[in-house]
């Protein structure tokens, strides 16, 4: 694609959950402006799976330590983040989490 954002466009129009793996900053753009389309609504909610909780985990304590204690974002603004390191819990989490899709059209 020429443009990134209708590559954005097209990733989030029909998906019920985002796996993330561990990247740079491409992958840090597409985290954090999905987190912040289901943030303020734009999207409905849905689970942002981040493999491998030893790359995740020190970026998941600063937004913690900065940015909810310091209330730049909500209480309730990191329920849509979940960790895995596994196949099975990537699988549990989509099965619990992730809304179902229905195709209207």
């Amino acid at each position: 694609m020429n443009y990134f954002f209708v590559r954005k466009v097209l990733l989030l129009k029909y998906s019920t959950a985002f796996i993330f793996m561990p990247g740079g900053f491409g992958t840090l753009d597409e985290l954090f402006e999905t987190v912040t389309l289901v943030q303020t609504k734009k999207i409905a909610p849905f689970p942002v799976i981040l493999v491998g909780r030893e790359f995740w985990n020190g970026l998941l304590e600063w937004i913690r330590k900065k940015l909810e204690d310091e209330k730049l974002i909500g209480p309730g603004d990191m329920q849509c983040l979940y960790l895995a390191d596994t196949v099975p819990e990537i699988i549990q989490i989509m099965t619990e989490k992730a809304p179902l899709y229905e195709h209207h059209g």
